[in-house]
Formats: structure tokens, sequence, C-alpha cells
């Protein structure tokens, strides 16, 4: 059974999947387009990080970030390679989605690469009803991002 809580990011087995997530945002984008955010930035006020857990053992994370009173960014989407497939990445999300909902957010925004690493992030988002959208915030589109936006 899969249990889904808050978590930080500081916490050493917390932190070896932020590594694994940062390490494959560096090997599977161009260097000026990495926007994952390290242990420091998912410890801000702003930031609610959630981990996957199965057996008491974390395998999967995601992180919404408030940006304003109605709007929320989801960040830091990473489920541990052993643990693909099992509906990890899916469950984080809704869990995500409840919870904006829940707070008051009315639209979740996300930014994502392209190409085949990035394939399976974009029918998750796609599937949970996400669509296509402007860049939104510091970021600028390039050839390499994507948008996404989820009225709730």
């Amino acid at each position: 059974m899969t249990h889904i809580k808050i978590i930080d990011p500081h916490d050493p087995v917390i932190a070896a999947i932020i590594a694994y997530h940062l390490s494959g945002m560096v090997q599977n984008s161009p260097k000026d387009s990495v926007h994952a955010l390290e242990a420091s930035g998912l410890s801000k006020p702003a930031v609610t990080l959630f981990g996957a857990f199965q057996n008491q053992k974390c395998f999967s994370i995601g992180a919404i970030k408030k940006l304003t009173a109605t709007q929320g960014e989801i960040k830091s989407m990473r489920t541990v390679e052993s643990a693909l497939g099992q509906g990890l990445g899916k469950a984080i999300l809704q869990h995500i989605i409840q919870f904006a909902g829940e707070t008051g957010l009315t639209t979740l925004l996300l930014e994502t690469g392209t190409g085949p690493s990035f394939e399976a992030a974009h029918h998750i988002y796609e599937t949970h009803g996400f669509k296509p959208c402007s860049p939104f915030g510091a970021y600028a589109a390039t050839e390499f991002n994507r948008f996404f936006a989820l009225s709730l």
C-alpha cells in the first residue's frame, strides 16, 4: 500500500532522491534549462514536498510551490528507477492536485523538458487534465521546454 506524506528535503534518504532527480535533469537537459530545485529550494516556506512510501521506504517525490494566492507550480516530480511503472508518480500527482484544491489554489502550472526522458511526464500530466500553456513567472520559452496548466 502506498502512503503519501510531507517530507523533509534534508533527510538523507530524501536528499538521495533529490540528488538522483537533479542528476537526471542535468543529464537530459541543456545546461541553461535546468530549473530543478535543490534541497534548499525545496525547504522554502512556499514549497511543500511530498513522498510516496511503500513499506516505510520512500520511492517517489513531488512538490508544490505556492506562487500566488491562487496559483501553484509543480516541482521535483521523480520516482526512483526501481519503482517505475508502479503508479507512484500518478499517486503523488493526484495528492498534489488534491492538496492544491484544499489549500485554495485554482490553477496548477508546471515547466518540463522535451525529448524521450520527459515523455512519461508529459503523458501523466496530460492524462490528469493538464493542457499546454504559455510560459509563466521567470521562465522563457525555448525549443527544449514545455509548459502546462490545470484549472482546479
